[in-house]
């Protein structure tokens, strides 16, 4: 992998007001994500992991300090041009899934893309291989709920993946899955990425993801304490071998 840094992180300080009080989520972060890593954020909830997703897609904004994603310092853009990085430079993975009931799987992935101006036919185009490799090509037509949580959200990955991200970040990914659907989610989100040589940042608070990170981020009273770790070589492979039915 590649040492070179697609997110810079620098005196990171986030605090919440809770009435006369402020709450620190966050204080004095320093660190980098490396380009082509699988990152995880582990914590209990409320430690702070989907804060640190929402400042890393501009959806939040830190109380003090400085985010770099490649070239771009996202917390000195205004709120239009965060939203339009966002959607030209980041894929998001939601825990709910986030689909648009009156769309089909198809609309509902290529929308985004749509909505900036894109051209219908190159991303539908696309939308379409990447059903085809998440075992969807049959479903393109049919509505979410006709889908299964784990068709749902192979769905959405698709979404996030369209527009070939710089990163893609995943928020508890499989907590609305079953074990089993949730595992193969997971291995099917790590192939697609690793094979596009993507950057994966994950919130998570599942002890059995670990061994499948380059590192891992614990939060904890609002520090951050990394770790590396050695995936074991299955992981690293792109030819993780994935049955459709694990994913119903």
């Amino acid at each position: 992998m590649t040492k070179r840094a697609i997110v810079s992180i620098r005196d990171l300080h986030k605090n919440y007001g809770e009435g006369a009080r402020s709450r620190r989520i966050m204080a004095g972060v320093n660190f980098d994500i490396y380009a082509g890593e699988f990152f995880v954020l582990l914590g209990t909830s409320g430690s702070g992991k989907s804060t640190l997703l929402n400042l890393l897609s501009a959806i939040d904004s830190p109380t003090r300090g400085q985010i770099r994603i490649g070239n771009t310092d996202i917390t000195a853009l205004n709120d239009l041009q965060q939203t339009r990085f966002r959607r030209d430079h980041i894929g998001i993975v939601f825990q709910f899934f986030n689909l648009i009931p009156t769309l089909t799987a198809l609309e509902n992935i290529t929308l985004p893309q749509e909505l900036g101006g894109a051209a219908r036919g190159k991303i539908e185009t696309r939308a379409r291989e990447l059903l085809a490799e998440v075992g969807l090509a049959e479903r393109a037509d049919d509505y979410p709920d006709n889908l299964s949580g784990g068709e749902q959200q192979r769905v959405a990955i698709c979404r996030a993946l369209l527009h070939e991200p710089q990163i893609v970040l995943a928020d508890e990914p499989t907590g609305n899955l079953d074990e089993d659907t949730g595992r193969a989610v997971i291995q099917l989100l790590l192939r697609l990425t690793r094979d596009a040589g993507k950057t994966l940042i994950m919130a998570t608070h599942s002890a059995e993801i670990v061994p499948l990170a380059h590192r891992v981020c614990r939060i904890a009273d609002g520090q951050l304490h990394i770790e590396t770790i050695a995936p074991p070589a299955s992981a690293n492979r792109s030819a993780v071998k994935i049955s459709n039915n694990a994913l119903e």
